[in-house]
């Protein structure tokens, strides 16, 4: 795998484990409602999502891409156009994430990934993995507020294998609980010790 998508090194001994424990987690999971319904359904969209990824990313990289202050996180430092070499490193991951997100085996080994890809969008991390010579940090105030266009755009490719409305709806809500788990997870970096 690792081959195939380079700087994907989820279960692999370079990732660190996650300062976040799986008890903290459960307690994050309740917060959000996120039980063992959403798993169900977010397994269920494995299957439909898995033949759309490219299509789905499309629309996730045209949304970024008409949207200066988000495109800016995968610019160069030194001109400020876009580094398509870093974009394209990046949609190979993000589509690994997709299925990823969807298998919802949300265990030690992923919430040590969730870790180590919140670590890639604050300095501790980003631009390393690709050796990009990009900006320093994606903005906190991006992370939170791209949880709607990411689960409001995917609603539509969930409903197109045919499965009823309540289903639909079901995976949909699974999905949402699912990014805000995620990227709470991915502020860690950005919190001061002590306050996660």
């Amino acid at each position: 795998m690792m081959s195939e998508i380079p700087g994907y090194t989820y279960g692999t001994a370079a990732v660190a484990a996650s300062p976040v424990t799986l008890a903290d987690f459960e307690q994050m999971k309740a917060s959000v409602l996120f039980g063992d319904d959403d798993v169900r359904y977010l397994r269920t969209s494995h299957d439909v999502v898995k033949d759309q990824v490219e299509a789905i990313l499309d629309v996730w990289y045209g949304f970024v891409g008409s949207q200066p202050h988000l495109l800016a996180s995968f610019t160069a430092k030194s001109d400020g156009k876009p580094l398509g070499d870093y974009l394209g490193a990046v949609r190979k991951r993000f589509a690994r994430w997709i299925l990823d997100t969807a298998r919802a085996e949300y265990d030690q080994t992923w919430l040590d990934y969730q870790h180590e890809i919140g670590l890639r969008h604050h300095r501790a991390k980003k631009n390393e993995t690709d050796g990009a010579a990009s900006t320093e940090i994606v903005p906190f105030r991006n992370l939170f507020a791209l949880v709607f266009p990411v689960t409001f755009t995917l609603r539509p490719f969930l409903a197109k294998q045919g499965h009823s409305a309540e289903d639909v709806e079901r995976m949909y809500a699974a999905w949402v609980k699912s990014c805000i788990l995620q990227v709470t997870l991915w502020s860690h970096p950005y919190v001061k010790d002590g306050d996660f």
